[in-house]
């Protein structure tokens, strides 16, 4: 399957995964500050954004092989990636499986206990359900702060203090993807993620984490580092599960730093 993608910039190539929502334009916040140094390639996962679904399964496996096939066909052998939430997962899976270069994941999925994990899936159903209710009336709530408070606390340390055009790609993504569902199905009733023994990735590994992130819980980070030994972390203060969102400029310096 093609997906549908952007490429900004000039210079080594940094490919951007992202989580459920607006496809690569969830990468809106620091696209264009990558860009000045990199040339950045960010891609809509199948069912996301531009690119058609699956048409077989959906898992957390078939939609890294979409990404595996597209770093092929594109000629990008030994790419840097960075992935927030399930893209987040799905770069550590691609450093897993040896594919590609330096690794950055932000807030990634996979990590949770199976209580942690129910209660995931008890609480996004719910808002994912409450946006798609909401869709026509998305861009005036999200225009507000009270709004933005309301219905993106799950997601920000400070939704009060995020623009509507941050935050609203994103919100109206969860709302209109045809994978939304499917995808969160793959992330609650999957198998969790499995790690890499120490020396076997292809290149460097950083792990990112929101301090206050209510999506994946920073408790998590012990388990994916753990999973992951030769991984650095970095803690994002006053952040919560988007750090393109709450934390831009650091989100940048961090991946610009962690990457060749």
């Amino acid at each position: 399957m093609a997906l549908n993608h952007v490429r900004r910039g000039s210079g080594s190539p940094l490919l951007l995964v992202h989580g459920l929502g607006a496809g690569w334009r969830s990468w809106s916040p620091i696209l264009d500050e990558l860009a000045e140094r990199r040339e950045v390639i960010a891609v809509d996962l199948p069912g996301f954004g531009e690119t058609p679904p699956l048409t077989g399964e959906v898992s957390i496996a078939t939609l890294t092989d979409s990404v595996v096939d597209f770093i092929r066909e594109q000629g990008l052998d030994g790419v840097s990636t960075v992935g927030q939430s399930m893209g987040g997962r799905m770069v550590l899976e691609l450093a897993r499986r040896g594919v590609g270069g330096d690794t950055v994941a932000l807030d990634p999925g996979g990590f949770w206990s199976d209580r942690e994990v129910a209660v995931f899936g008890a609480t996004l159903r719910p808002s994912i359900a409450l946006v798609q209710a909401l869709r026509g009336r998305l861009p005036a709530l999200l225009g507000s702060p009270v709004g933005r408070t309301l219905l993106l606390a799950q997601f920000s340390a400070r939704p009060w203090a995020l623009s509507r055009e941050t935050v609203l790609p994103d919100v109206r993504g969860l709302a209109d993807s045809p994978s939304t569902g499917a995808a969160l199905n793959a992330l609650i009733k999957g198998p969790k993620q499995q790690g890499a023994p120490a020396g076997t990735v292809p290149g460097r590994v950083t792990i990112g984490w929101g301090r206050r992130d209510l999506v994946t819980l920073p408790r998590q980070a012990a388990r994916a580092t753990e999973l992951f030994p030769d991984a650095a972390l970095h803690w994002f203060q006053r952040c919560g599960h988007f750090p393109q969102w709450d934390a831009p400029h650091e989100a940048t310096r961090l991946i610009l730093a962690s990457t060749d």
